[in-house]
């Protein structure tokens, strides 16, 4: 296991991606759609793991309800497992309270999952797993 990404939520797509390639220098990557969760998504390139910067298109979406209530920042922390099932299987047997039960399709070819952050310390956590 090891930490895959950092989410943060921007209110704007374009500033964030050039703030992040050209002003502090990273190399940006393009823009992904997740359509059905409301949600555009770019991973920036920070030398081992990556930020992603997360903008709504829906503002009922979770991000956009993260992005009402608390304005930009750090949305989650995302650590890349083997098996998202058996991880997600494994917390809830321990005790800790899932968002998602199942994992479902996420950027870059990925099945993900989440932990509600009251069961891991404040921070909502996703767990991620590469096709």
């Amino acid at each position: 296991m090891k930490l895959n990404h950092i989410g943060i939520a921007v209110e704007d797509m374009e500033a964030a991606r050039k703030l992040y390639g050209e002003v502090m220098g990273f190399k940006v990557g393009e823009p992904e759609h997740l359509v059905d969760r409301g949600l555009v998504v770019c991973f920036v390139d920070v030398g081992g793991a990556n930020v992603e910067l997360l903008y709504p298109t829906d503002p009922e979406s979770a991000v956009g309800k993260f992005l009402a209530k608390k304005g930009p920042g750090i949305h989650h922390l995302c650590y890349e497992v083997d098996d998202v099932q058996a991880k997600l299987d494994s917390l809830k047997a321990s005790g800790v309270r899932l968002l998602n039960e199942t994992p479902m399709p996420g950027a870059h070819n990925t099945l993900v999952a989440f932990v509600h952050p009251k069961s891991v310390g404040g921070v909502l956590t996703e767990f991620c797993q590469p096709k």
